[in-house]
């Protein structure tokens, strides 16, 4: 049987990191439990702190010791002025899109290293539009072939028509330019359509993303409107195409809970191949997720089907309850909250543009 025990490990591993806080609170109740209990307490209240010496004299308000310095407003400065105990200072007023912590935030968008290129090398149209932040490159093709791109005045339909970055290229009547690249990574919650525009006025993912940056992004590949978990959107078209192209087939793991016991020679039947209407399918790595529920089951898989994981356990009679991607070709939603999301670093960007990850 295919068992590799490191996808358990994985799956343990990020319910680990999400649950980490309360671990630690936990960890140091119990601390405190142990050691009360040593000195006669029986483990229960904490010892009361001893009272921390209290400034003296007329600086001190006792009756008001928690009031904070008195603030006026400096119209000489457009600055506030703060009257304490140390003279006034004066602090620049604060905008409405402050954020004390955007230093270290990964929601600040990050200026990414552009590569360098031939302004003189011709680009295929459905390359131009997709790095425009317009569409991914097959949605390109549709647009090309419907007549809703000019270039240069002239409606282009013809596919595989290449272009000049110095080109006019309008789509829709909207002139286009090659935007600085941005990416994106969202942990997709339940109940949201993964596409740009949903005709059915659904919640779609562009709903949670819509205030991050103001190039245009799209989601990368899909995932079905109840399957959770990573997804990136950029408008950089090349990566996009590398992990959306059957040629490039990048791993994922998925986190499978099913409405009753997986069985191992199921398991082992998955590792081995099972035949599905649109071909054979056999899973990379499968394993339990969970050493005491075998209704959770972890599993690898390169393949890019549509609804393949669900398709695969259905196929043996399983009913999937919650799917969620936990890994798309090297990233992960670590320390992200399911619904929220943040801009990949300099290096998650170097490693999907060499293709680092499988």
């Amino acid at each position: 049987m295919h068992h590799p025990s490191y996808i358990h490990r994985y799956l343990t591993k990020i319910k680990e990191n999400t649950t980490n806080q309360q671990l630690v609170m936990s960890t140091e109740n119990e601390s405190w439990r142990k050691a009360f209990a040593s000195e006669g307490n029986g483990g229960g209240e904490r010892p009361r702190r001893p009272r921390s010496s209290r400034p003296t004299g007329s600086s001190y308000n006792r009756e008001n010791r928690y009031s904070r310095p008195e603030k006026r407003e400096n119209p000489r400065h457009g600055r506030y002025e703060h009257q304490g105990q140390s003279g006034t200072y004066n602090r620049r007023p604060r905008t409405a899109d402050y954020n004390p912590h955007a230093k270290y935030s990964m929601k600040k968008q990050i200026e990414y290293r552009e590569k360098h290129f031939d302004p003189n090398e011709p680009i295929r149209l459905n390359r131009f539009l997709a790095n425009a932040g317009v569409c991914s490159r097959r949605e390109a093709d549709t647009y090309i072939q419907a007549g809703v791109v000019k270039v240069n005045g002239t409606i282009v339909t013809e596919l595989g028509t290449k272009v000049l970055r110095s080109d006019e290229v309008m789509f829709h009547d909207q002139a286009l330019s090659i935007e600085k690249k941005v990416y994106v990574l969202l942990n997709k919650p339940k109940n949201y359509v993964t596409t740009s525009d949903d005709p059915q006025n659904r919640k779609t993912v562009m709903d949670l993303v819509k205030n991050c940056c103001r190039e245009r992004i799209y989601p990368v590949g899909r995932l079905d409107r109840s399957t959770t978990g990573v997804l990136l959107l950029t408008n950089d078209g090349d990566i996009a195409s590398k992990l959306t192209h059957p040629q490039y087939l990048k791993k994922k793991i998925y986190h499978v809970f099913l409405d009753r016991n997986v069985t191992a020679s199921d398991l082992r039947q998955i590792a081995d191949g099972i035949m599905l209407e649109d071909g054979e399918i056999h899973a990379d790595a499968i394993d339990y997720a969970s050493p005491t529920d075998k209704k959770q089951v972890g599993i690898e898989i390169h393949s890019g089907r549509n609804r393949i994981v669900r398709r695969i356990f259905e196929h043996l009679g399983y009913h999937v309850v919650k799917l969620d991607r936990v890994y798309f070709a090297g990233l992960t939603k670590k320390n992200l909250r399911r619904g929220d999301w943040r801009f990949l670093t300099e290096q998650e960007v170097q490693m999907l543009q060499m293709g680092a990850f499988e």
